[in-house]
């Protein structure tokens, strides 16, 4: 049969809900993006979230050595801006708990925990709610669900923003697989220097440097995209073309029943300018 027209149209996005996953760790006190990493990284996502459609809810998930949900989805605007207010500093980066524990966010009663994923601190448990390590709904699950196409999961998507490399918790490569097996996008965002700088937190020093390549993986495997910010100005920027992303999608749908609405509209005006003229339907 010859194929049924179709074409490009623009529609409201499908993704419900979104988790911005921030990093925490240590590094994100570097005032090389002023006034620092992490005060610019909470006021683009403060923009972020205002820029969102009021029925949109937003969940917030913190990492460093670990990571926690902050703030499960919600469409309360206050709460979530009150949450990444409170976002505080702490050591270590765990990149691949922070795409766990949002995507456990997601699907709280599908039993996704670090465990499921192999690689270096594994073995730590993804939390979904602050100070709830015993939540019942990370209870690991009989039967793992069979793996959809990447990116193919249209009500949700994963935000994360980090400025470093891992240096402990699950390869991220794996969490990206995970979040890519259910259909979930990632959507990276690096912010600082590339090429690095040596830093002191609570006694410690470190070299810290974004390793760009390890986003631009995770992004790639679940079919979202990296973006690099240098500055708060481009943060913002980034954060503005990701609302402008979820708000509106183009997507490619059949307009077989547009075409026949249309030619059922002129039908009915037909009838109705004939009515009216002639006082019976031609």
């Amino acid at each position: 049969p010859p194929p049924r027209p179709a074409a490009v149209v623009t529609l409201p996005s499908q993704n419900e809900t979104v988790v911005l996953a921030i990093d925490v760790s240590g590094s994100m006190r570097a005032t090389d993006v002023e006034p620092t990493r992490l005060a610019a990284a909470q006021a683009a996502a403060r923009t972020f979230v205002e820029e969102q459609p009021r029925g949109a809810r937003i969940g917030v998930v913190a990492f460093a050595a670990t990571a926690l949900v902050v703030q499960h989805p919600t469409q309360n605007r206050d709460d979530i801006i009150g949450a990444i207010d409170r976002l505080q500093l702490q050591r270590g980066t765990a990149i691949g708990s922070g795409i766990i524990v949002a995507l456990a966010t997601l699907f709280p009663n599908a039993g996704i925990t670090l465990e499921s994923v192999e690689g270096k601190g594994a073995s730590r448990r993804a939390r979904t709610k602050p100070y709830a390590a015993d939540d019942p709904g990370l209870k690991a699950q009989k039967k793992p669900p069979k793996p959809v196409a990447p990116g193919s999961y249209t009500s949700a998507a994963i935000i994360l923003l980090t400025d470093g490399q891992r240096t402990t918790g699950p390869d991220p490569a794996a969490a990206a697989k995970l979040a890519a097996e259910r259909g979930v996008r990632v959507y990276t965002v690096g912010i600082g220097t590339a090429e690095g700088e040596i830093m002191g937190f609570e006694g410690w020093r470190m070299r810290v440097k974004l390793d760009e390549e390890t986003l631009k993986s995770v992004a790639a495997t679940t079919h979202g995209q990296y973006f690099y910010a240098g500055t708060a100005s481009d943060l913002t920027k980034v954060y503005r073309a990701l609302s402008s992303r979820f708000v509106l999608e183009k997507k490619e749908t059949e307009i077989t029943a547009l075409f026949s609405a249309l030619a059922a509209l002129l039908a009915l005006a037909s009838a109705g300018v004939s009515l009216l003229w002639f006082n019976r339907i031609l």
